[in-house]
């Protein structure tokens, strides 16, 4: 046996320990399965919801009735501190508790009111992708149909109708007539009722 072999196999046996199984020794990560999901100290939330949620705190931001529930809840708030007994003032004059609760009310409403605004850009934003994109098909479609009416106004300025052959046979069995008499005199018309009813303008409307 080669010795180069021989010295592989003892540093193998020597990194190896004695009675080491496949559960004991060091496991390598192996590419073909998911890595564990790791732990996370933060709180999770679902994104959507949390959006849903502030678009409903925005609009109810936005009426009147958030307006006159806040002014009659002030109101309280202020006549009592004031003319309640002193034992049971929670918030006397100058009302600083009160400022507090507005200042977090207000600090809470603006980033409300702008992630709301933002969702309705990113909605608006698709629905102006969407428009532009059918405003193109339709676009696309006109020409398309505008072109085939006129593929059809063509052909059909080809076609010949049936009173325009029924007069170029006429005019030929006429020729044809007077080709065969040299005495010039005339044969009654073979389609003497549809030939008195035609104009000539029309003929040349069917050519």
């Amino acid at each position: 046996m080669p010795p180069e072999r021989d010295g592989i196999r003892e540093s193998l046996r020597e990194r190896t320990p004695v009675g080491a199984t496949a559960t004991t020794r060091h496991r390598v990560p192996r590419l073909d399965m998911p890595r564990p999901p790791r732990r996370r100290y933060l709180p999770e939330w679902d994104p959507e919801a949390f959006g849903r949620l502030s678009e409903k705190i925005a609009r109810f931001l936005g009426t009147g009735r958030f307006i006159v529930w806040m002014t009659v809840v002030i109101i309280l708030w202020v006549v009592w501190n004031v003319f309640a007994p002193a034992a049971l003032r929670f918030d006397n004059y100058p009302f600083i508790f009160l400022t507090l609760m507005l200042s977090l009310q207000a600090s809470y409403a603006a980033p409300l009111i702008l992630l709301a605004q933002n969702r309705q850009d990113d909605r608006d934003r698709v629905n102006l992708e969407q428009d532009r994109k059918q405003n193109e098909r339709s676009i696309a479609d006109t020409e398309y149909l505008t072109r085939e009416i006129a593929a059809l106004r063509t052909g059909l300025g080809e076609v010949a109708t049936r009173d325009w052959i029924r007069s170029e046979l006429q005019d030929l069995v006429k020729e044809m007539e007077e080709r065969s008499r040299p005495d010039g005199h005339r044969r009654h018309a073979v389609f003497p009722a549809e030939r008195s009813e035609r104009s000539p303008g029309r003929d040349a409307e069917d050519r």
